[in-house]
């Protein structure tokens, strides 16, 4: 004998519409999260000010800094000016888009910069700019 419920029997449905707005909202989030985890590969110099600076750090770019002593370093490795050459026309052949960014102490001789800067040129990137400090009077006053 069979006992029949007086509840109407329902099939179970998954709803995916819920499932897709969570899957959005962490693939959002990641996304957010991976934008802010991009950090600059050099080594420490006390870089100038500016107050029309703007940071804009990417994961593909050449790093090159002088220090006070005019030291040169290639993404945190100390080396020669000769050597120096031979790895930016390593890296220009691979990609001659790529942004050269070059930080310099405050205390750095002029000649020392333009040295770095000449090799970059002298290569063939284009795209070559100097990393400065932003100041807190850059802030637009209402």
């Amino acid at each position: 004998m069979k006992l029949h419920s007086p509840v109407p029997e329902r099939r179970t449905r998954l709803e995916i519409i819920p499932l897709i707005d969570v899957m959005f909202f962490l693939l959002a989030s990641f996304m957010m999260v991976s934008l802010t985890m991009t950090k600059q590969q050099t080594i420490k110099v006390n870089l100038p000010v500016a107050s029309s600076a703007q940071s804009d750090f990417k994961p593909d770019m050449i790093n090159l800094a002088v220090n006070a002593a005019g030291d040169v370093f290639f993404d945190k490795s100390s080396i020669t000016l000769p050597e120096m050459d031979r790895r930016l026309a390593e890296r220009f052949g691979k990609d001659p888009a790529t942004p050269v960014y070059i930080s310099a102490d405050v205390n750095t001789r002029y000649a020392d910069l333009v040295k770095v800067l000449d090799a970059a040129k002298r290569v063939g990137f284009t795209k070559v700019a100097f990393n400065v400090k932003p100041s807190n009077a850059a802030q637009p006053k209402p």
